[in-house]
């Protein structure tokens, strides 16, 4: 008895300690007080703290994101990798609990006795035992190996956030192309219609012999010129919106839509504190936690030299009789102690530790080259962000004005004030700028979604990125009686019930 509790404090002692190898520290990266391009320095607030069905108001847009992220492939192969790494964390800390295996056999033998002139005796024999096998964590080379497992848990689920996020950019991305396209098809017709009434003006004038036939054909070439953009911006819509479909997880087919471009509501986009941006993207959290796997490899590299300690026992008993395996007299078990380490292996331990300490320096270079690049994106994306709306701005006066240099050249053609050039040329360029307005139009919106993606947006979801369906109100127990009531009576119009955003949640995978 008293050895017995020498061996479970000797244990519990030594399973307390502390584990082998360095313990893991973040590396120091050089974060900058405000990114670049920000107009407020002193703000806290910042665009990834919206859910992503804040930031896109539109209905239709919001219910194909929803789409994408019940049937996104990429995403179930994200899911899929998680629980890959959830079940390797559970294997590796298996290693923490005894190990307990089963062994039978059955032999039938035949020998000669000589004693009994050489008369052929039969021997029947049954054997059924319990191994058990339990390695003391001493040096905490096991809890190395758990915290490197848990480390890889949480990087696969940071990818798996990482895709959730790059899914939804995607989707709303290729959205808004399909508006800027729907646009840019409704540009081209106005073109086509314009440039026909100008045909038909010219050729009036051509037939009432005070114009020229230079300026039917010159009509006649920009209107079919603006017909042909047509079936070009056909091919690119039927094209994004088969990238759509495969972003939603369906064959190819038409995209619903929504509200128009220009009237797609922008949210305010504040960028929030630098220091933040640490914690929020998931590709920097994802190369933290593979920085952490690989610094507790070192330790369970260190392990590795050092003596396994444990325990062995086996139980089980041996019989003629098959019956008489587990009620026989004959019973077989040992208990005992077990000490195993390597004496020279040619330098393959060595050369295990070394290849583990240059794991460890290329996942930290990769963890602060990748701080690095998130650091640059954010700030790029501000300075987009923030001076596409004044490209925008611009292309929208510059709009206006050849829309007026367009109807007074019609109305100076018409007077004989201007010549049939004047007309054709204010013509061919309102078009252009309009394809370029709308186009500046979607390019301010991609830069709040580039934004939103390079901040980390969503942070606070988790893994949780579907957004909380309401709840079917319940029904009265029974209906008031609408003759007690009068009848001039009207049931209360139930209040409608605002929609709560989800609640932050650190993952759904199961710890370990």
């Amino acid at each position: 008895m008293t050895a017995l509790r020498f061996i479970a404090c000797f244990t519990l002692a030594f399973v307390a300690s502390c584990a082998i190898g360095p313990n893991y520290k973040r590396p120091v990266v050089e974060v900058p007080e405000v990114y670049r391009g920000s107009l407020d320095s002193r703000e806290a607030q910042s665009l990834a703290d919206l859910p992503w069905w804040e930031v896109f108001n539109d209905p239709v847009l919001v219910e194909l994101i929803e789409t994408a992220l019940n049937n996104n492939l990429d995403l179930e192969m994200a899911v899929a990798r998680t629980d890959q790494a959830y079940r390797l964390s559970i294997a590796t800390n298996s290693a923490f609990y005894p190990q307990v295996n089963y062994q039978g056999s059955a032999a039938k033998a035949r020998s000669q006795d000589f004693s009994t002139q050489g008369r052929s005796i039969d021997y029947t024999s049954y054997m059924g035992a319990f191994n058990v096998a339990w390695e003391i964590d001493v040096w905490g080379r096991i809890r190395r190996a758990s915290e490197s497992a848990k480390a890889q848990l949480l990087a696969s689920e940071e990818f798996q956030r990482g895709v959730l996020l790059s899914v939804v950019s995607e989707v709303a991305t290729l959205y808004f192309l399909l508006l800027e396209l729907d646009r840019s098809r409704a540009i081209s017709v106005e073109a086509v219609e314009a440039f026909q009434e100008t045909l038909e003006l010219f050729t009036r004038k051509y037939e009432g012999g005070v114009a020229s036939r230079l300026e039917v054909t010159r009509a006649a070439a920009a209107e079919a010129q603006a017909a042909a953009w047509l079936p070009e911006i056909d091919i690119e819509i039927a094209k994004v919106e088969n990238m759509l479909s495969v972003l939603l997880g369906r064959p190819p087919g038409t995209i619903p839509r929504g509200t128009a471009l220009r009237s797609q509501e922008l949210p305010t986009t504040p960028a929030g504190l630098p220091s933040e941006l640490l914690e929020r993207r998931p590709d920097i959290r994802q190369a933290e936690e593979q920085l952490v796997s690989a610094n507790a490899e070192i330790g369970v590299a260190m392990g590795n030299f050092l003596p396994r300690i444990g325990l062995v026992s086996m139980w089980g008993g041996s019989s003629q009789d098959l019956s008489g395996v587990i009620s026989g007299s004959a019973s077989i078990w040992n208990v005992a102690g077990e000490l195993s380490g390597p004496l020279f292996q040619g330098g393959f331990l060595y050369a295990q530790y070394k290849s583990k300490q240059a794991f460890w320096e290329e996942s930290k270079a990769n963890y602060e080259l990748t701080a690095l690049n998130a650091f640059s994106e954010v700030s790029t994306a501000i300075t987009d962000r923030r001076l596409r709306k004044d490209l925008r701005v611009a292309r929208e006066r510059e709009v206006k004005q050849l829309n007026d240099s367009v109807n007074l050249s019609l109305t100076r053609y018409k007077q004989g004030l201007a010549n049939y050039f004047e007309v054709l040329q204010a013509q061919q360029e309102l078009f252009p700028a309009e394809f370029d307005l709308s186009e500046a139009r979607l390019e301010e919106r991609l830069a709040v979604i580039n934004l939103y993606r390079s901040l980390g947006g969503g942070w606070q979801l988790g893994l949780n990125w579907l957004p909380e369906a309401e709840e079917p109100e319940e029904e009265p127990a029974s209906k008031p009686d609408a003759k007690a009531a009068g009848p001039d009576a009207k049931p209360a119009d139930p209040e409608p019930k605002a929609q709560e955003a989800r609640p932050a949640a650190a993952s759904d995978a199961p710890s370990s």
